[in-house]
């Protein structure tokens, strides 16, 4: 199966901390910096979890993570 992918647009600073948080959670995600400057990460979701990864996602935003619109590739 194929993973879906997303861009997200985030603060600079925080890449690492969204890598790392999101793939912590084994096989359901992998994150890829396609931008440093320009803050632009790229999920690769698995099949099946994404409901898991935006839940995830909504509570980075709640730490105060700036985690902005996003468009499916």
């Amino acid at each position: 199966m194929e993973s879906h992918k997303y861009k997200f647009f985030v603060d600079r600073d925080q890449i690492n901390y969204i890598r790392t948080t999101l793939e912590s959670y084994d096989g359901v995600v992998v994150v890829r910096t396609l931008d440093p400057s320009g803050a632009i990460i790229q999920l690769h979701v698995a099949p099946g979890c994404e409901e898991f990864v935006w839940k995830v996602l909504e509570s980075l935003k709640t730490e105060g993570l700036r985690i902005r619109e996003s468009c499916e590739e």
